[in-house]
Parts: structure tokens; C-alpha cells; sequence
């Protein structure tokens, strides 16, 4: 006779003792069951047992079978998304998910979710009106959870495939030209924190990433700084971390004003000894006046008193590096080593990010291909037959 799969047992006054049975263990042989005590009316047993079936049935583990939303997320935020986000990263996940989602589905029963409940919070975050951009990245840190769910065997289907999301509009960048770059360079250099910027604009690097920048990453010979490293501030202090991804990690070339910057600086820094609060702030390159590391924060309100004080547009200080790329671009420098410089995955990422630099450079290409290719042979016409470059007679 067949062994029963489940079955509901009473267990005194509405109080039902519901079992399942869940096969033998592979090592000792024995049996093992899923209990569990349910209050209130009969019904409110077979519901439960019909959930555990079904459960078993699509393959998930039953013991998770009444795992809330909330508590899900906190076991994935420690257990998954911790170990391989930095810290900045972790606590945008965690905030995203606390601000967005927990409040509407967080009680909810983790394998009862359906993509109607994700869409409907999506629709409730336009109706705030949060950017497009808010939603997707809530959307891209949901569905990283509900994907690792999937992998632990807890969910059979993932509830935010199908989601419609808002369109996210592309914003123009705003940069600086080469001529007010050269007024903006002008201002920062009467201040400590002129060669920051100066490094900043040329490298085209994050400022996570230049401000990390220590003495022994320049190569003083071929005039390169190797970015192998970001600066980070979290509750426990300064700390380094490692870059945005693997092909962040590269090699710059300098240029030789900016070179001669910082050997001047160098010099200075010998002279005056560093903040021992910090013990690595000794090796950065870029520090306060006092001699601790640089808030990028800080920095950033530094940079728009130089722009209000020039009376420059105000522009972020992450935008230093999108002026840097579009002037190396708009200065002929080819995408492939823009791309290299900016740490892209490839030339093809970095012109669509850029694109409004593609005009120019069309135009720029036009004429230099027309000179080589039409150039000397229409002048070696014009000698023949007496017609100029513009197909009329030189003698009309």
C-alpha cells in the first residue's frame, strides 16, 4: 500500500497537526516529514496541506513555504548581494528595496508574488512620479533577487519577467567646450585642488577612481597613472576598493603639463609630512590641505564655487569626465583609445554615450577623406584640362 504524501491530524480544539511526507534521506535512510501545527477551522488545514503539495510538486523546498517577501530579501541581501557588492552599491540595494517594494510586498508570501503585483507597484512609482531611471534600477535589483530565488529552489518562475517599464529618455550630457574648459583650468589652478581637477579633466577617469591615486601608480618615466584601486567612505571609515569592474583597471597617459603638476606636488609633499590619522593617506597623491583624503562630496562643492566664480554653466563633477572624453573626441583621438582611457567595455559603448560628438567627427572624416582621396587627383586634372576642383574652367 502506498505511504500517504500528506495528511491533516487533530490535534485538540481547532488545532491540526498537518504532515507531508518528503522521502528518505539519501544518507540514513530515513524517513522525513514537513509538520506543521495550523489553528482555526478544518479548511484552513487541507488550504495549507494544498500549498505544501503544490509546492513539492513544482520542486521548491517546502520548508520556505511560508517565507514573506521581507524575509527573503534580508537572507539574499546578507547571503548574496553583500560578498560581492561594494559597500556603496550594497546600500543602494538595500535602500531601493526598502523605500519601493518592501512597503507593498514585503508581507506578502514570497511564492504567492505574480508579475501583476510587481507591475502594479511599478505603476503606483510612476504615479509619485519617480524617474524612469528610479524604476528600472528598483526593477534590475528586484529581479536580481528573484533570480537567485529561482537558483535556491525557492521560486519555480521568475514574477518580474514580462514587466512593462517606464522609457527612460536620454539625457543630453552637459560638458564643457575646450574654451571653457581652459577658464575653468584657469580658476582651479589658483586654488589647492587645481591639480585634482586637472587630473580629472585629462584622465577622464571617476573620481572614486583618481582621488584613490597613489604616488607609486605613476610611471614617471613613460608619464602613465595605472587606476587599479577606488576611494571609498563607509561607517567604518576611509577605505580602498576595488573598481568599478575588471576592465576599469588601466593605464593612462598623462599629459606632460599635467606630469609637471604633479612632480611639482610631489616635491611639496616631501616637505610637508602627511595626517597620520589615516595611514595610506601618506601614499595618495591628492589630499586636503591638512593632509587627509578627499570627499568626493566635498570636492564636488568645491568645483561648482569654481564654475559660479568663472561664471562658467554649473555642471556636475562627475561631468569632468564626460568634457574630457568629448574634447579627446572632437580632437580626433581615435573612440577605440577613448574607450580604453574611460575603462569601457568597448568603442561601440563609448561612441552611443557620446554620439552628440558624432556630427563633428563625420565632418572632420568627410574632409580628410576627400583630401587624400580627391585632393591631388582633381589638381592633376586641373593642370590637364584646365578645370578646378569644383568641376567648372579655371579660365571662366
Amino acid at each position: 500500500m502506498a505511504r500517504k504524501t500528506g495528511q491533516i491530524v487533530g490535534r485538540g480544539r481547532h488545532r491540526w497537526l498537518v504532515r507531508v511526507f518528503l522521502g528518505r534521506d539519501h544518507k540514513t535512510r530515513k524517513r522525513r516529514y514537513h509538520s506543521r501545527i495550523v489553528r482555526g477551522p478544518v479548511r484552513h488545514a487541507q488550504t495549507y496541506l494544498n500549498k505544501v503539495l503544490r509546492e513539492h510538486d513544482l520542486g521548491r523546498q517546502i520548508e520556505c513555504a511560508d517565507l514573506t517577501l521581507n524575509e527573503y530579501l534580508d537572507r539574499w541581501l546578507e547571503t548574496a548581494a553583500k560578498p560581492r557588492l561594494r559597500e556603496k552599491s550594497y546600500h543602494s540595494y538595500e535602500s531601493l528595496l526598502r523605500r519601493y517594494i518592501r512597503p507593498s510586498l514585503g508581507a506578502r508570501n514570497l511564492a504567492a508574488i505574480c508579475p501583476l503585483d510587481i507591475q502594479a507597484v511599478y505603476q503606483k512609482l510612476v504615479e509619485r512620479g519617480l524617474s524612469a531611471r528610479t524604476i528600472r534600477y528598483t526593477h534590475s535589483v528586484l529581479r536580481s533577487s528573484m533570480r537567485q530565488a529561482i537558483r535556491w529552489r525557492l521560486l519555480a518562475e521568475d514574477p518580474t519577467n514580462g514587466a512593462q517599464l517606464p522609457r527612460q529618455r536620454r539625457c543630453e550630457l552637459r560638458v564643457l567646450t575646450a574654451e571653457k574648459s581652459r577658464l575653468f583650468l584657469d580658476a582651479a589652478m589658483r586654488t589647492h585642488f587645481g591639480p585634482v581637477f586637472a587630473a580629472a579633466l585629462t584622465t577622464a577617469a571617476r573620481p572614486s577612481e583618481y582621488l584613490a591615486l597613489k604616488w607609486h601608480d605613476i610611471n614617471w618615466e613613460r608619464g602613465t597613472a595605472s587606476i587599479a584601486r577606488t576611494l571609498e567612505r563607509g561607517s567604518g571609515g576611509w577605505r580602498f576598493a576595488e573598481t568599478k569592474r575588471a576592465r576599469s583597471r588601466r593605464v593612462i597617459k598623462l599629459q606632460d603639463w599635467v606630469l609637471e603638476l604633479l612632480e611639482d606636488l610631489h616635491a611639496a609633499k616631501r616637505l610637508k609630512p602627511a595626517d597620520s590619522s589615516w595611514l595610506d593617506a601618506s601614499d595618495l597623491i591628492f589630499t586636503t590641505p591638512s593632509g587627509r583624503p578627499i570627499h568626493a562630496d566635498k570636492l564636488a562643492k568645491k568645483f561648482k564655487s569654481i564654475l559660479q566664480q568663472a561664471g562658467l554653466p554649473l555642471i556636475r563633477l562627475y561631468d569632468l569626465r564626460h568634457t574630457g572624453a568629448t574634447i579627446a573626441l572632437a580632437a580626433g583621438v581615435p573612440p577605440k583609445v577613448v574607450s580604453e582611457q574611460l575603462g569601457h567595455a568597448s568603442a561601440a559603448f563609448t561612441l552611443d554615450i557620446y554620439s552628440h560628438v558624432l556630427p563633428h567627427m563625420q565632418e572632420q572624416a568627410a574632409l580628410k577623406v576627400e583630401e587624400v582621396l580627391l585632393g591631388r587627383v582633381l589638381s592633376r586634372q586641373s593642370n590637364e584640362s584646365g578645370f578646378s576642383r569644383r568641376g567648372r574652367s579655371s579660365t571662366a
